[in-house]
């Protein structure tokens, strides 16, 4: 597994101490912003592994610098199956994802935390995970942070552009979820909307830029409650 980040498991689990944040020291109970990667803070690529590939969703750098200045964690969260698939690596991962915190610094913004799952009911892996629990549309992505952070996933969303990543959100008991039409989110409207109920609130925005208006920054991280 090299010098990457990697778990028992095989997934990047990467988080960084607050002392290297610019914003506030999390507290415990913190909710936070889950966020997709592919079409919802970059452009969606098909496999994404090339640096010269990377193009910021206009505004995403925004919102997460506003989540940076509310103390709310953002924590990215992606299925990355062309891994699994062999079609690229973790090296390749590594420097994308080094060239976007680098691009999203430029513009006073910064991640939490990395989760990233390379595992596909078709992918390479030996022995072969049909199913794992860390592959959205399973929360196991979402409850490892809530365990490496101490979240409060009550109380905190999930961005994304596939239901996939809606359903990880509503099975991981998070408060609710911004579907957006960047990246999938065209073809995966119907999909991401059936899975709102009284206790999951399925939001809808053009964008990332949505998430703005979530209750996570209308109340503000410290708030007792998650509706508006």
């Amino acid at each position: 597994m090299g010098s990457f980040p990697l778990d028992a498991e095989g997934i990047w689990c990467q988080a960084w101490a607050s002392s290297q944040r610019t914003h506030r020291v999390l507290a415990p109970g913190t909710p936070a912003l889950f966020l997709d990667r592919d079409g919802v803070v970059v452009e969606e690529v098909n496999y994404l592994h090339r640096i010269e590939d990377i193009a910021l969703v206009a505004g995403a750098a925004g919102a997460i610098a506003a989540a940076n200045r509310f103390g709310i964690p953002v924590v990215l969260v992606t299925n990355q199956a062309g891994i699994g698939r062999g079609y690229y690596g973790w090296a390749e991962f590594s420097a994308v994802q080094g060239a976007l915190i680098a691009a999203l610094a430029a513009e006073n913004a910064a991640l939490d935390a990395v989760y990233a799952c390379p595992h596909h009911p078709t992918g390479k892996s030996d022995p072969p995970h049909n199913d794992h629990p860390a592959r959205k549309p399973n929360p196991g992505m979402l409850l490892r942070a809530e365990k490496d952070l101490g979240l409060n996933l009550e109380r905190s969303w999930l961005v994304g552009d596939k239901s996939s990543d809606v359903e990880a959100a509503k099975r991981a008991g998070l408060a609710g979820a911004l579907h957006v039409l960047t990246g999938h989110g065209q073809s995966e409207r119907e999909a991401a909307m059936a899975f709102a109920t009284a206790s999951f609130e399925v939001r809808l925005a053009p964008s990332i830029t949505g998430a703005l208006e979530l209750p996570l920054f209308v109340l503000g991280p410290d708030a007792n409650t998650s509706t508006a």
